[in-house]
């Protein structure tokens, strides 16, 4: 297994990440560890799966084989002890594409959708973009970790008479994996008012070493009646450009909905090269993913030390998963507006900025931590001489 230290050049391969400044607007020299893909070298079966599909030289329609079925749910039984049934698979471009085709199967033009910011933003855009009112539960923090405001989910629910519930589990950008008694009591209150969860579990298998993410319905077999479940190898094994994600719905109600909705919309297939992709990250992954989260882990244990050692104003939320870091700024007294300016104009750091996370992320940044370790001690180093450079005379 190659080293997940190795710098791979991925300029001028059209990489959103790293080819995206001039588009976007962002200054040449800022260093992009924002967006949600990692600069690893992917799972070497993959890339062999790949060559092998392609070799055949004629790439039409295509559908997942028996084999595709089975290495997911051997996947899911190995990580989880979650069996799913092939029937209850649906294969998708994505999960946000699920999320808005959730939206149009399961609710209508003016029903309340709850979401629980600071959370990724496809959430509020999907809810709003098609016409549905926006409901917050935000999340709650508690010295450098957050938690759920349980009264006030529950609240939301019947003020708002809420019809659909978007689940970010893990979550992003926080970096919480949910134990079971949190689902339990997210779910329970879900039950008993009558409201729909969709899931998006794109994350699962982010979890840092002895921790352990639980699918929502491996809880409790009654929470199956009412979720959707959306998971993709997008995040996990950096596949995100192939655009294949499979959406559990064990309720064929629920399913038979979904489906009419994925056919309208024209969304009901994936390419025939994420599908090989796929099922062979499922077959073979275990092993380079088990390596590849060490390697993250440490890499945030990284960044928390050398926040802690040099840069205290910053303080580092504590994960328990996801390659995506989320530090709160606020201590160095800039508006949202300015800490952007500072972070690419001084820092020459391209992240993601919190307010765009939802009005709860102001102050924050997002830090993608899937890279050789080498990009992060640059980009700490960057940022430590610009705070020094810039608020030295203020101190």
């Amino acid at each position: 297994m190659k080293s997940f230290d190795r710098v791979i050049n991925r300029r001028g391969t059209g990489s959103a990440k790293w080819d995206g400044h001039a588009q976007m607007g962002i200054p040449a020299e800022a260093l992009p560890l924002w967006v949600a893909d990692m600069d690893f070298e992917i799972l070497p079966q993959v890339t062999e799966a790949i060559k092998g599909r392609i070799a055949h030289e004629i790439y039409g329609y295509s559908l997942p084989p028996d084999s595709y079925y089975k290495s997911l749910q051997g996947w899911m039984q190995r990580r989880y002890n979650w069996d799913i049934e092939k029937e209850w698979v649906l294969t998708v471009p994505g999960v946000v594409p699920a999320i808005n085709l959730a939206l149009h199967a399961f609710t209508s033009p003016g029903d309340a959708v709850l979401i629980q910011p600071p959370v990724y933003p496809p959430f509020a855009n999907a809810v709003l973009g098609n016409g549905r009112e926006l409901i917050k539960n935000p999340l709650i923090r508690k010295g450098n970790r957050f938690t759920i405001d349980f009264q006030d989910f529950e609240a939301k629910i019947k003020e708002n008479a809420i019809k659909l519930f978007i689940l970010c589990s893990p979550h992003n950008p926080v970096g919480r994996v949910w134990t079971p008694e949190e689902l339990k009591g997210m779910a329970d209150i879900c039950l008993k008012h009558n409201v729909l969860i969709v899931a998006d579990e794109i994350h699962q298998d982010l979890a840092f070493p002895g921790v352990r993410h639980y699918p929502l319905p491996s809880v409790n077999a009654a929470y199956s009646d009412i979720s959707i479940i959306c998971t993709a190898p997008s995040k996990t094994f950096n596949l995100a450009g192939l655009q294949t994600s499979n959406i559990i719905v064990p309720n064929p109600k629920l399913r038979e909905k979904f489906q009419a909705a994925a056919r309208c919309w024209g969304v009901g297939k994936v390419n025939a090269i994420g599908l090989v992709a796929c099922e062979a990250a499922y077959t073979h992954g275990d092993q380079w993913l088990d390596a590849a989260m060490a390697y993250i882990a440490a890499n945030a244990d990284f960044v928390r030390n050398f926040l802690a050692n040099n840069l205290p104003q910053i303080r580092m939320t504590e994960s328990q998963g996801l390659y995506l870091l989320w530090l709160d700024f606020n201590g160095l007294g800039l508006t949202f507006q300015e800490l952007e300016s500072f972070l690419l104009n001084k820092a020459h750091l391209w992240l993601n900025q919190g307010y765009t996370f939802g009005d709860e992320g102001k102050g924050f940044v997002r830090l993608n931590t899937a890279c050789p370790r080498s990009l992060l001690v640059q980009a700490m180093e960057q940022l430590k001489a610009a705070i020094d450079g810039s608020f030295s005379c203020r101190q």
